[in-house]
């Protein structure tokens, strides 16, 4: 009897070992390159995003372009975490812009920033890593707030 006792509880550890690796392996963050991120997860929502990295494209970032739609954003990432501004110099339409942190967390947002609005400059609070524009609305309507979580897809 103590011998199938023992038997048991071996066969447990050994599931529950394989289920905590199991959940490890599929719950770690992904490391992938900027350029591979295609999508947000952020509110509870996904977003396609176009990514700016390049001095050029994060200058020009979503100037010029005629709309946004709502599961679509601009993701502008940074090297240095710093206190990055941004204006709407050439913008067709109005943005929330949310500043992330290194640890993919939401540290300051500027809700309805509008083309009119230029030349005034918008600055985050803290250093941030990433920032992301998307369709002015967003932040409220998605009741999003400081200190939520960023996940970054490919």
């Amino acid at each position: 009897m103590q011998i199938k006792k023992n038997f048991f509880i071996f066969i447990f550890i050994i599931i529950v070992f394989l289920a905590t690796g199991f959940f490890l392996i599929n719950h770690s963050p992904k490391n992938f390159e900027p350029e591979d991120i295609k999508y947000v997860e952020i509110a509870r929502k996904t977003l396609k995003v176009g990514i700016a990295l390049t001095k050029e494209e994060q200058k020009e970032g979503l100037s010029g372009k005629d709309i946004l739609r709502d599961d679509e954003g601009m993701l502008f990432v940074f090297s240095n975490p710093e206190k990055y501004a941004f204006w709407m110099k050439n913008m067709n339409f109005p943005i929330d812009i949310i500043w992330i942190g290194e640890d993919l967390r939401v540290i300051y947002v500027k809700k309805d920033a509008r083309p009119e609005s230029y030349p005034e400059v918008f600055v985050p609070t803290e250093n941030a890593t990433y920032v992301l524009e998307v369709i002015s609305g967003f932040v409220e309507k998605n009741n999003l707030e400081v200190g939520e979580k960023v996940k970054f897809l490919p």
